[in-house]
């Protein structure tokens, strides 16, 4: 196996940033290299090139012989010395970037895919896990809008089954956010326990409300320079909104009270904060 080869994507003339190659002819670079900087560039895998070219069979893609080289051999690399061996069908392209069989899209695990990242069979969006989806992010099957886990949905971020509305989690709804089935109608939406007709796209949450359940903890004493100085602690709940809370400004933590039907009751029973007696 000679492991002086690699992958490098071109314009359809042949061309990288304005360099012209050409088949069977070494080029050589004169003076140091670099990495993004001087030098011939190119991928060991060829599913990496396509992290700096477009997936576009306009492309043209080479299996290419290299001198020294630097970089990261499993993302990008440089060498002062480059032949063009030979150029790849957009056949083995396919072949050599999905590890299913079938697909026209690029780094699907499954097949049949004219979309890209799947690893489910016969999408033709992008990012689903289940099968037969037109749309994106599904891990359902048969889905025909966005971000669906049920079966057979058009609409969107449905969790159920048969919904031609958004956000269901019950079946055969063409309303919107229902836990229940064969509704048409959208329910009216509950804050702090209790109906509004306030509709959610005229509320302004806190930020604070978009904590992370995991914080960085830094060691109090260093006996080693070199050693990381904290580490992340995973979080609870409670204590990952309460962290966020304390660190907003007042402003925002004030803004909790614009919010409709507001509770500080309820608030305190989900989060532990407590603004009872404000």
């Amino acid at each position: 196996m000679n492991t002086n080869k690699g992958y490098k994507v071109t314009n359809k003339d042949m061309q990288c940033l304005g360099f012209q190659f050409e088949l069977g002819k070494e080029f050589k670079h004169e003076g140091k290299i670099a990495l993004c900087e001087n030098g011939f560039h190119f991928c060991k895998r060829l599913v990496k090139c396509f992290n700096y070219y477009g997936f576009d069979p306009k492309n043209r893609v080479f299996e290419i012989e290299h001198g020294d080289a630097i970089g990261d051999e499993d993302d990008k690399m440089v060498t002062d010395r480059i032949i063009f061996l030979r150029e790849l069908t957009w056949v083995e392209v396919l072949d050599n970037v999905n590890t299913g069989i079938g697909n026209s899209g690029y780094l699907n695990s499954g097949s049949f895919n004219s979309g890209n990242w799947n690893s489910g069979d016969r999408n033709s969006g992008n990012w689903n896990s289940g099968d037969y989806n037109s749309g994106a992010f599904n891990s359902g099957n048969r889905n025909s809008g966005i971000g669906n886990s049920g079966k057979r949905n058009s609409g969107d971020w449905n969790s159920g089954d048969r919904n031609s509305g958004i956000g269901n989690s019950g079946d055969w709804n063409s309303g919107d956010w229902n836990s229940g089935f064969f509704n048409s109608t959208t329910p009216k939406l509950r804050i702090f326990n209790k109906e509004t007709d306030v509709p959610i796209e005229d509320i302004v949450f806190p930020s604070w409300l978009n904590f992370e359940l995991e914080g960085w903890r830094y060691y109090e004493s260093m006996t080693d320079a070199h050693i990381t100085r904290g580490y992340l602690k995973a979080l609870d709940y409670k204590e990952a909104a309460q962290l966020s809370y304390a660190k907003a400004s007042k402003e925002d933590q004030d803004l909790i009270e614009q919010v409709p039907n507001y509770d500080a009751d309820v608030l305190f029973e989900i989060f532990g904060i407590d603004r009872r007696n404000k």
